[in-house]
C-alpha cells in the first residue's frame, strides 16, 4: 500500500484541522486542532480520537491558531510522546495558547458546576494545565527554510505562510519505494499586511491542500475608513467599542491600525483598553521574533518606538481590573478575547454592553457556523451568555478588510507561484460554498484538477500509474 492521506477535520469546515498522512515510514498528523463552532463540530472534541495518538510519529504544525494546534493536549492526554515540529514562532505562542486554552477550559468546568448550566454532572474541562504542559515539552522548533528529517528519509520544509507570527506552509516529501511531495497551505496570509512578512511561494508539489477561508470573496477595501467611522460615531454616543478580537494575529494588527489612524490625526484622543492577558503576552512575543517582521516593523523597532501601543493604551491583566471596566463610562475601546466570542473575557463585557444602543460591537475577523460572533452578525436580537438570553441592542459592525486570511484573488496569485501544477489539489479549512467556489476556480483559472476535500475520507498520494491522484 502506498502513502495516504485521511481528512479528520477541516474538511467541509474552517475548524478541526487534522490531515493524517500513512506513509511506508511513518505516520504523521498535519496540524491538530479543536473544532469550534457548531455543537455537533464541538461534540467531536470529545470523541475519543479517530486515529491511534500512540502510533503516531510525529505531528508537523503550521500555526499557533487553535483551530490547528489546540487538540494537541487531548492527543498526549490518550498517549501520544512523539515529537511536535513547528517554526519557532510558533513554539513562544504555544506556551501561551495552550496554556490559556487549559486554564479557560478549566475555568468554564468550574463556573459550570457552581451555576448548574451544564447536562454533565459534574462538567470536565476537555484537558488540563498538567496535560498542556506535557505537550509543551513535546515541542520541537525549526527556522523557515531549514529542511529537516522526520526520520527514515521522509523530510519537512517550512516557508513563510504570512498569516500570523510564526505561521508556515508546510512541504513534506515522503521517503520510501513510492514518494510524494506533499505540499499544506496551512492559513495563507495575505500580500502587503502590516506587521508580519508576506506569504512565500512554493515551487511544486505532487500533491497540495490549500485553504478556502475565503474561497468565494475578494476582501473588501476600506477597513481603515470603517474604524474610523465606527470608533467616531461610538465616541460620540458616548458608548464603547466591544472589539471580540482573536489574540495572534487580529489584536496587533487592531493596535497597529489604531496607533496608525491616531499618528495620521484620524481618530479623537479615546482610551484603548487591551483586556486579554493572552493578548497581551502575544504582543510582547511577536516583538521578539524579527524574523517574521515586515519592513515597516522592523523600521520602527530600530526607532526605539513600539509599534505596537496606541496613545491612550491600557492594559487589562487580572479578573478583577478586567470586571472594573463595567463601570467606566464615555468611550472607549476594549479589545478582548475571543475573536469569535466563543469563551473569555469579552463574554463578560457583551452581557454588560449589549442591551446599551450606545455601544458598538466590532467584528473585526471570520465568524464560523455556530459562534456568538456569527449570530450577531447575521442580526440576532438577543445572545445566550452563561445560561442567560442577553438582549441585544448595541450596533453590530464588520470590518471585512483586517482579515489575516488570503481571499480567493489571493490564494490563486499563490498557486501561481508553483512552476509546475500539482498531480492534485484538494481544496480544505472552508464551508461548503467557499471550498466549492475555490475549487472551480482553481479548475477555470488554472486548469488544475482539483476537488473539495471530505470529511473522513482517504485518498492516495501516488496513483498505482505514478501519473496522477485515485480518491
Amino acid at each position: 500500500m502506498g502513502p495516504r492521506l485521511t481528512f479528520f477535520g477541516g474538511a467541509g469546515t474552517v475548524t478541526g484541522s487534522k490531515y493524517l498522512v500513512e506513509a511506508e515510514r511513518g505516520r504523521f498528523l498535519l496540524d491538530c486542532g479543536l473544532f469550534q463552532g457548531l455543537k455537533r463540530l464541538r461534540l467531536r472534541n470529545w470523541e475519543p480520537p479517530p486515529f491511534e495518538p500512540k502510533a503516531l510519529d510525529g505531528v508537523i504544525l503550521s500555526h499557533g491558531h487553535l483551530d490547528h494546534s489546540g487538540y494537541l493536549p487531548v492527543l498526549v492526554k490518550h498517549g501520544f510522546r512523539g515529537p511536535i515540529h513547528c517554526t519557532r514562532g510558533t513554539q513562544d505562542l504555544l506556551k501561551v495558547l495552550l496554556l490559556d486554552s487549559a486554564r479557560l477550559q478549566e475555568e468554564d468546568a468550574r463556573r459550570a458546576n457552581k451555576y448548574g448550566y451544564s447536562k454533565h454532572r459534574p462538567a470536565l474541562p476537555l484537558y488540563t494545565l498538567e496535560d498542556a504542559q506535557q505537550t509543551l515539552s513535546l515541542v520541537r522548533a525549526h527556522g523557515y527554510g531549514e529542511r529537516f528529517e522526520l526520520g527514515e528519509g521522509s523530510t519537512v520544509l517550512l516557508r513563510r505562510a504570512g498569516h500570523i507570527l510564526g505561521s508556515a506552509t508546510v512541504e513534506l516529501d515522503l521517503g520510501g519505494t513510492q514518494p510524494s511531495r506533499l505540499v499544506f497551505s496551512g492559513d495563507l496570509g495575505r500580500w502587503d499586511r502590516p506587521i508580519i512578512r508576506d506569504p512565500e511561494f512554493v515551487p511544486e508539489a505532487d500533491v497540495l491542500l490549500v485553504e478556502s477561508t475565503y474561497g468565494d470573496r475578494v476582501h473588501a477595501n476600506g477597513s481603515e475608513e470603517t474604524l474610523v467611522r465606527v470608533i467616531t460615531e461610538t465616541a460620540h454616543r458616548g458608548g464603547a467599542v466591544i472589539v471580540p478580537s482573536f489574540a495572534i494575529g487580529r489584536t496587533q494588527e487592531l493596535i497597529w491600525t489604531i496607533r496608525k489612524l491616531e499618528d495620521e490625526g484620524r481618530l479623537p484622543l479615546i482610551s484603548v483598553f487591551i483586556d486579554t492577558p493572552m493578548g497581551i503576552d502575544v504582543t510582547r512575543i511577536y516583538c521578539e521574533h524579527p524574523e517574521d517582521h515586515d519592513v515597516h516593523m522592523r523600521l520602527l523597532t530600530d526607532a526605539k518606538r513600539c509599534p505596537l501601543c496606541c496613545r491612550e493604551y491600557h492594559l487589562v491583566r487580572t479578573a478583577q481590573e478586567s470586571k472594573s471596566l463595567h463601570d467606566k463610562r464615555g468611550p472607549m475601546v476594549i479589545i478582548a478575547g475571543s475573536g469569535m466570542a466563543t469563551g473569555g473575557r469579552v463574554l463578560h463585557h457583551l452581557k454588560w454592553r449589549l442591551p446599551d444602543h450606545r455601544n458598538t460591537v466590532l467584528l473585526v475577523g471570520y465568524q464560523a457556523e455556530g459562534t456568538r460572533g456569527r449570530s450577531l452578525q447575521e442580526g440576532a436580537r438577543s445572545l445566550r451568555i452563561h445560561g442567560e438570553d442577553i438582549p441585544v441592542r448595541a450596533h453590530v459592525e464588520t470590518v471585512d478588510g483586517l482579515s489575516a486570511h488570503a481571499d480567493q484573488s489571493a490564494l490563486l496569485r499563490w498557486m501561481r507561484g508553483f512552476t509546475r501544477p500539482p498531480r492534485q489539489t484538494y481544496v480544505v479549512h472552508g464551508e461548503p460554498g467557499p471550498a466549492q467556489a475555490l475549487a472551480v476556480a482553481i479548475r477555470e483559472q488554472l486548469g488544475w484538477k482539483a476537488d473539495v476535500a471530505e470529511d473522513g475520507a482517504t485518498v492516495e498520494l501516488v496513483s498505482s500509474a505514478g501519473s496522477s491522484l485515485a480518491r
